[in-house]
């Protein structure tokens, strides 16, 4: 399964590129999404580039047919890859490991400028359950939490610019 979420930051892409590139507004956002036992694993950053992995626990409501396949409490590993473009662009990849559960999560992102002042923010998402039967009703009900979380992750980046 295939989403896109699109979020307009009111900041220019210099400063929403600055957001992105920094590890300590990756670790804030996280922590403010309630996530535990943060780890950073590795951080490579360069002028035009960023690679961050980071482990942390993250508890989620799982609904009772689920309740087999998934756990409540999951150990989730995040590998984010930030690149400038060159052509005024920002954007990468994501992969989410969740340790013990059938789900594979990746992606895409993507900044650009709108106008001067404002940056479009696109992230597209891979979702795959790997479960006979109930694998796409578990594909629904995560649908929903990223949906929720990506949400959360727009709001928190507009607070991360605003205070920054």
């Amino acid at each position: 399964m295939e989403m896109t979420q699109v979020h307009t930051f009111e900041h220019p892409i210099a400063k929403c590129w600055e957001m992105f590139h920094d590890p300590d507004s990756h670790v804030a956002k996280f922590t403010a999404m309630g996530h535990r036992d943060l780890e950073v694993i590795e951080t490579d950053r360069r002028d035009g580039h960023l690679r961050i992995v980071i482990d942390r626990v993250v508890d989620v409501e799982v609904p009772g047919f689920a309740k087999k396949v998934l756990k409540p409490t999951n150990k989730v590993r995040s590998i984010d890859v930030w690149e400038d473009r060159g052509d005024g662009t920002y954007g990468g990849t994501f992969e989410l490991e969740t340790q013990g559960a059938p789900i594979e999560t990746r992606g895409r992102t993507l900044l650009e400028a709108d106008g001067e002042d404002r940056t479009r923010y696109e992230v597209t998402i891979d979702l795959k359950v790997k479960v006979p039967l109930i694998g796409g009703k578990i594909a629904d009900f995560s649908k929903g939490i990223i949906q929720r979380q990506m949400e959360e992750e727009f709001r928190l980046g507009d607070e991360w610019l605003a205070s920054h």
